[in-house]
């Protein structure tokens, strides 16, 4: 039966995509930190499972490389070869390839192209060369027997302890020919002979084999291979090796690093070279036919038969103990295809729509039963809308860590010293909103680090450190997420860019901008006041792109900057593009919903407050001033005027405003349904959703609307 891989391979292709991000990542730490075991492990772990899955997927091109890549990192993670800049940057080479190689498995392209060939070969052969140098690094450091508490007569010796059997002899077999053999493997430092069941004269048979020996052997050979030199006589004879004790430091770190697949003690030692397939079997049957009333366990009959040592076993047994953790999380998470999410959110929004049609039919019909039935049906279903949300959040920190190769590269081509810092990166977003904002983000880092951080010799003539630091912080504001690109730079040259619009007509020359108004023109297309144009950045096309594509999300840009102190990037984006809480009110004869997150509060507006504020667009708000519209001459809506007013309070980024409606009707889910193009540049509206009496109401876009206001309607009142 021929069996169908397409479904093996998505979730390859989707698993590779986050071992290639670890093994960027765990590159970067080793990056900084040569010596970091884990991230070398990690690492290794990462290659190892692309290079066994695309050899199970018959991925050819990614086994076979990837097969390369993993002769260097084991040789890394045996202190074999030393970590440094050379081969980090070999590896980080390495890598992409990889998902160069990977990315053209998923388009099912065969062959490779003829740049991508020689790269592949390039990369070979630097990856060859490496690994036929020798490292002339120290070696290293193993811990003595004596550091890991164990006795000093312990030597760097393979001990071998031998028993041949009775008829050893009969079947052609010479004792002496296995250690002429082991002889050929290494340096035989002892033979210890025992005649250890000798019998007496009397009951001797000359053609019986009453022969043992206790050898010590230094060879660089494994386990295996010592053991299959007593294959011919192996089942009549007993066989111990233990290996040189040396070597109990390197096998307890080769079991630590072994990848995480392994539940069963003798399985993981087995893996790690430490006991061979037929010691474990041997134990395992000594286990079995044990008469005692508890059974020994596996790791105390090998260390009391001599296959190994203690401390091995105990690492072995830590190491299961991890591997059943990882498991354990393993078995509690799905991989979803994404499209099955988007087609369950479309399902409860349309549920939640249904559900206000019920709610509301019941009230028409004034049955108790039914609504209290359709009350709690509501209460369900905003159970189940918030947890098919909550599937959809993803963490943003995986986004952020993907910039640090950026900024890594970045610095290393123009020569600047650039730290990273992340902050927040556990801040959850809807997994659309983290897709569409990924490249943006990625515009704004790239520019702070091509423009906004100066070079070494610049910084240190500033009186500056040396090293320029790039933040990214994420985190919550007001049912909003905030997320920041801050750099310590040169900052922005406000007088260059109003001088830069003067110059493209942008602004009247004379005209006075406050720094936001200022710092707001960088992103007009086409606008930019670098001197130079690299490969990063320059050229004033990103800026505007990237205004847009957040405007797209509903979300907000602004900046922040001062002169040689730094530039803050500051995007607003909404949790959710899906549905959200909203607050219903009434504007003439039309319903529009508020995003609930936003409103602080609400107030009757009396008719004192009325002839108090006149003309005056504020009121006295417990005496704070309050600036506030009235949204039915904002958006033209006609019918009486209402005898009683109210003002909703509604907050963003720091600012309160006051939104002036007729009716209040209270919360409601709100479904955010599109409104097209024809409707997109209406000020103020940010979508539709379906009420449940089957009307449509307007979404306010809260934050568009209080720059709006700002920039035209109070500038026309004042």
């Amino acid at each position: 039966m021929e069996i169908d891989l397409g479904q093996a391979k998505t979730t390859f292709l989707a698993e590779s995509q986050e071992l290639l991000e670890e093994m960027e990542s765990s590159l970067l730490i080793l990056e900084r930190d040569p010596a970091d075991q884990n991230a070398i492990n990690s690492l290794f772990r990462a290659a190892h499972t692309i290079k066994g899955s695309s050899g199970v997927l018959g991925i050819e091109t990614v086994e076979k490389f990837t097969h390369l890549v993993e002769n260097l990192l084991e040789k890394m993670r045996t202190g074999q070869i030393k970590s440094d800049s050379g081969n980090i940057e070999l590896l980080l080479q390495c890598r992409d390839h990889i998902s160069s190689l990977i990315a053209l498995a998923a388009d099912e392209v065969e062959g490779l192209s003829g740049d991508l060939l020689r790269a592949g070969n390039e990369l070979s052969a630097r990856l060859a060369a490496c690994l036929d140098e020798k490292d002339d690094a120290p070696a290293a450091q193993i811990e003595t027997p004596e550091a890991l508490g164990g006795p000093s007569s312990r030597t760097d010796a393979w001990h071998i302890s031998v028993r041949f059997g009775t008829n050893t002899l009969k079947t052609g077999m010479d004792p002496i020919s296995f250690i002429a053999y082991l002889a050929k493997m290494g340096e035989v430092v002892s033979i210890t002979t025992l005649f250890f069941s000798m019998p007496g004269p009397e009951e001797m048979d000359p053609e019986d084999c009453y022969l043992g020996f206790e050898i010590d052997l230094k060879s660089d050979f494994d386990k295996k291979a010592i053991e299959d030199v007593f294959d011919f006589v192996r089942d009549e004879s007993t066989i111990r090796i233990l290996p040189p004790y040396s070597r109990v430091a390197s096998y307890v770190e080769l079991i630590k690093g072994m990848p995480e697949d392994a539940l069963l003690l003798g399985e993981i030692l087995v893996k790690g070279g430490v006991l061979t397939a037929g010691e474990l079997e041997e134990a395992l049957k000594y286990q079995d036919e044990s008469q005692a009333a508890e059974r020994p366990r596996i790791g105390e009959i090998l260390v009391e038969e001599g296959a190994t040592y203690p401390e091995i076993i105990n690492a072995a047994l830590e190491k299961q103990k991890k591997n059943q953790i990882v498991s354990a999380k393993e078995a509690a998470t799905v991989r979803i295809d994404a499209a099955k999410l988007d087609s369950l959110m479309n399902l409860v929004g349309e549920l939640v729509i249904a559900g206000a049609g019920i709610d509301q039919h019941a009230g028409r019909i004034g049955d108790t039963a039914l609504q209290e039935s359709a009350s709690i049906m509501l209460r369900l279903v905003e159970e189940i809308r918030e947890s098919a949300m909550k599937v959809r959040m993803v963490p943003i920190g995986e986004t952020f860590n993907r910039f640090r190769r950026v900024v890594r590269d970045i610095s290393k081509e123009l020569g600047k010293e650039i730290e990273i810092s992340i902050s927040g990166a556990e801040t959850e977003l809807d997994k659309n909103v983290i897709e569409k904002i990924s490249d943006p983000l990625m515009h704004l880092v790239r520019n702070a680090a091509d423009h906004g951080i100066e070079t070494t010799e610049a910084r240190k003539a500033a009186g500056k450190r040396a090293s320029g630091t790039i933040r990214l912080k994420a985190g919550h504001d007001a049912g909003c997420i905030v997320i920041e690109v801050e750099d310590d730079g040169r900052g922005l040259d406000r007088e260059k860019i109003v001088e830069k619009a003067v110059a493209r007509g942008l602004v009247a020359a004379g005209q006075q901008l406050t720094d936001a108004e200022a710092f707001k023109l960088v992103f007009e297309p086409g606008f930019s006041t670098a001197d130079e144009v690299t490969k990063f950045s320059g050229r004033g096309v990103g800026m505007d792109v990237v205004r847009k594509n957040i405007e797209a999300l509903r979300g907000t840009i602004d900046m922040e900057s001062a002169a040689g102190r730094g530039t803050t990037v500051r995007v607003r984006l909404p949790l959710t593009m899906a549905i959200i809480d909203g607050f219903m009110v009434g504007i003439g004869q039309s319903p529009y919903i508020i995003p609930l997150d936003m409103v602080v509060e609400c107030v009757e507006l009396t008719e004192e407050d009325r002839r108090a504020a006149g003309k005056r667009n504020y009121v006295n708000l417990r005496g704070e001033v309050l600036p506030f519209i009235r949204l039915k001459d904002f958006f033209n809506e006609t019918g009486a005027d209402s005898k009683y007013e109210n003002i909703v309070i509604v907050q963003y980024a720091g600012h309160k405003i006051g939104l002036v409606v007729d009716e209040l009707f209270g919360e409601v889910q709100t479904v955010i349904k599109s409104l097209g193009r024809v409707y997109r540049e209406v000020k103020g509206i940010s979508g539709a959703t379906i009420l449940g009496n089957g009307r449509v109401a307007l979404i306010l876009d809260v934050p568009r609307l209080m720059q709006t206001i700002e920039k035209n309607y109070f500038a026309r009142a004042g």
